[in-house]
């Protein structure tokens, strides 16, 4: 009987263990923790820049890639991907449309917070002097980087603000001056909303205060939008308090006895206003406008295409000059009773109060002659 020759044993190959499947979670979770601390670190983690106003348009239509490719290009975030990660773990980006005031120091939560207009967006307190008209304001909103100023401007005037506001054909009288909190990077129709909102409630109080006080105004036919328009006249001429009484009956003796003046107010700053606001600007504010002088010329007063001036037109302009305070306000409301109808400036802010023309004449003679 055969013997079968034995084989010699095989030589085992040693294999590399197979990854078990209780690895993987561990994997996942060392990843996702380190995305956990990407995001966690981001939001706050401020850009290096100095602090240059950088300005970005985002389109209605623009989507996530496109407004944080402007972000990156415009120098306001370092890189577009870690952005967009920060962001989608925030719901995507979400700006609202128009122009943004942003910087090249801010953080990613700030750039966040500011494209989505959020409340929660860093605040700036601005004062608003009395006097000053929506021009000089949206100028002030532009410096200290809370609005655009052609969108405050526009809205300003946008008719379909203006109805829900209740006003007329601009927010020119009802933007409070005050000092306000406002967003970072607001949207223009907020703020005129705001500073309309505090106008209503101061000349509410106001109202109140004087509960005579519009019924007095209906003889010369006007109401609480008229008074406003006097009083922004008021604010732009007196410099001390207790001579803006006066001034409002100087005003008041002018509409009420017409033959006097032929009822015009004569009041430098609604011819100056005119200048501004009239589209095309008559032919006498070209040179004014372009010189930058702040002294308004005979020709600008006497100009019939000027419409707010009050040296042509009897009554009142169009609209308030400028935007008053409580005081000229409550000037309208409670005016002195004097027999005055011309004033002329004599130093220190005060003036000189004239019952005639041929008064008047001497005392500006010596303003004249100084």
């Amino acid at each position: 009987m055969s013997r079968r020759r034995s084989s010699p044993p095989r030589s085992r190959r040693a294999r590399a263990p197979r990854p078990g499947p209780a690895r993987w979670p561990w994997a996942v979770a060392v990843v996702l923790s380190l995305l956990v601390l990407v995001v966690l670190a981001i939001p706050n983690k401020r850009k290096g820049g100095v602090g240059r106003p950088v300005d970005v348009d985002v389109a209605a239509n623009d989507g996530d890639a496109e407004i944080v490719a402007k972000l990156e290009a415009a120098g306001v975030i370092d890189s577009s991907t870690v952005f967009s990660l920060y962001a989608r773990s925030r719901g995507g980006v979400a700006a609202k449309p128009g122009r943004h005031l942003l910087s090249d120091d801010l953080s990613p939560v700030e750039v966040l917070r500011r494209l989505r207009r959020s409340p929660d967006a860093a605040k700036v307190r601005v004062t608003v002097p009395e006097g000053w008209h929506r021009f000089d304001i949206a100028r002030r909103l532009k410096d200290k980087r809370v609005c655009d100023e052609a969108s405050f401007l526009a809205a300003a005037i946008d008719p379909s603000l203006m109805n829900e506001l209740g006003l007329g054909a601009s927010a020119e009288g009802w933007l409070f001056p005050a000092t306000y909190d406002f967003a970072s990077d607001s949207d223009g129709a907020d703020v005129v909303r705001r500073m309309v909102a505090e106008a209503k409630a101061r000349i509410d109080k106001l109202l109140r205060q004087n509960p005579g006080g519009v019924e007095a105004l209906k003889p010369f036919g006007m109401g609480v939008r008229e008074a406003i328009v006097l009083a922004s006249i008021i604010e732009k001429e007196a410099v001390v308090d207790d001579e803006r009484p006066i001034i409002a009956s100087v005003f008041l003796n002018r509409m009420r006895t017409p033959k006097e003046t032929g009822g015009r107010l004569e009041a430098d700053p609604t011819a100056g206003y005119g200048c501004l606001v009239s589209q095309p600007p008559p032919p006498s504010c070209v040179a004014w406008l372009s010189g930058g002088s702040t002294k308004v010329n005979a020709a600008i007063q006497h100009d019939p295409a000027n419409r707010w001036s009050t040296y042509t037109h009897a009554g009142l302009p169009p609209t308030p000059v400028a935007n008053p305070g409580e005081k000229s306000i409550a000037a309208v409301l409670s005016p002195a009773s004097t027999p005055y109808f011309y004033f002329v400036a004599k130093g220190g802010g005060r003036h000189t109060f004239s019952e005639t023309r041929a008064a008047h004449d001497n005392a500006v003679k010596p303003v004249i002659g100084h």
